[in-house]
């Protein structure tokens, strides 16, 4: 029997343009089978939760444009589950008024605020490290996350710097740090206490609601001044009259970096943000020239180090070609450099000014 107070807010409201052109505006990446596995993001981070947490206690927080697409993939969730925002304002808002909707309803709730695109393989050990969290937040006023232990200086994620003479597995942290260059990296590994911010929070609602209170005064009187018409007919009013003017921020920037009850668990589990093709190339099986192959089948020749990617059972041929993003998506052929991965956002921007927003 799972614990009823247990509840979770899967975040699915973004775009991903550093997948484009697979992800879209209109259907991002979340949405789609991006391994080729049979499930899509959403479904496989669903099923995952599902496992410790009561399904109907598994908030989906997403842009009112993709309310249509959450209900086909997701078809056993209610309308209670489904939370919409009107406007795009980052995490922080969305949580807060999720958390507020969920206190309404069970002042007693533990919850996890858990990305819809993340990769994780050993699902018990998750299952394992969201529990000992809980278990600390039911009985501490704390904001708790999970770590991931670096296996290389990536200056693609944010680091989390814990109390090194920390001899437990729920850890102090000291210190949020942005993205650094390589030579940060570098040090913050050989440093030994430092981890990935994998944007994976737990913590119990009465400890976030506190916290906003505390740290964000104004987001959290804008939010709370609808209390009464949460879970009511009159919700869906108040937050489109209101929404737009929370202010655009992060919830690590909102709370987690100024509070001094933070904590960090270092993940027991294999993790992969899936946040680039080259970060889908990374998890992907390969052939023996180390090409990644999703749906295409391929005639290669002199061709290495590829991400390929198709429409399923499109024949794709291949000769001269080494490290490239290669991904043909309906209109869109996309063949790209994948040491130039993190310039497709902007390539994207460019599509839309001279093509239309039709190709985005």
């Amino acid at each position: 029997m799972k614990n009823k107070n247990y509840y979770a807010i899967l975040m699915a409201g973004g775009v991903g343009s550093r997948f484009w052109p697979v992800s879209t505006q209109d259907f991002p990446k979340q949405f789609h089978d991006m391994l080729g596995t049979g499930d899509t993001l959403i479904q496989k981070t669903f099923q995952r939760l599902a496992q410790l947490i009561p399904e109907e206690n598994i908030f989906i927080l997403t842009n009112e444009r993709y309310n249509d697409l959450v209900f086909q993939q997701l078809p056993n969730v209610t309308k209670r589950q489904v939370v919409l925002e009107p406007a795009m304002r980052n995490t922080a808002p969305c949580i807060l008024y999720a958390s507020l909707k969920i206190q309404k309803e069970n002042e007693n709730a533990v919850m996890i605020v858990a990305p819809s695109d993340h990769w994780i393989e050993d699902e018990q050990a998750f299952s394992a490290n969201v529990k000992t969290a809980f278990d600390y937040c039911e009985s501490n006023d704390a904001l708790m996350t999970l770590g991931i232990t670096p296996t290389f200086p990536n200056t693609g994620y944010g680091y989390i710097e814990y109390d090194k003479t920390a001899t437990t597995e729920i850890k102090s942290v000291n210190q949020f740090r942005e993205k650094p260059d390589y030579e940060t990296a570098k040090s913050f590994i050989s440093q030994g206490n430092f981890l990935w911010n994998a944007g994976i929070f737990m913590w119990s609602v009465k400890s976030v609601i506190s916290a906003f209170k505390n740290n964000q005064p104004e987001l959290f009187e804008l939010f709370k001044s609808g209390y009464g018409s949460y879970n009511t007919e009159l919700e869906d009013n108040f937050i489109k009259d209101n929404y737009e003017r929370a202010e655009n921020i992060s919830v690590d920037y909102a709370l987690m970096e100024k509070s001094d009850n933070v904590f960090v668990i270092p993940a027991t589990f294999d993790w992969n943000d899936l946040g680039t093709w080259g970060s889908l190339y990374d998890k992907l099986d390969k052939d023996e020239d180390a090409n990644a192959i999703v749906n295409s089948k391929t005639l290669l020749e002199d061709a290495s180090g590829n991400m390929i990617r198709s429409k399923r059972d499109k024949l794709v041929v291949i000769d001269g070609l080494k490290d490239y993003i290669i991904v043909d998506k309906d209109e869109v052929l996309l063949i790209f450099p994948k040491e130039k991965e993190q310039d497709i956002k902007k390539v994207l921007q460019n599509v839309k000014a001279n093509f239309g927003e039709e190709f985005g």
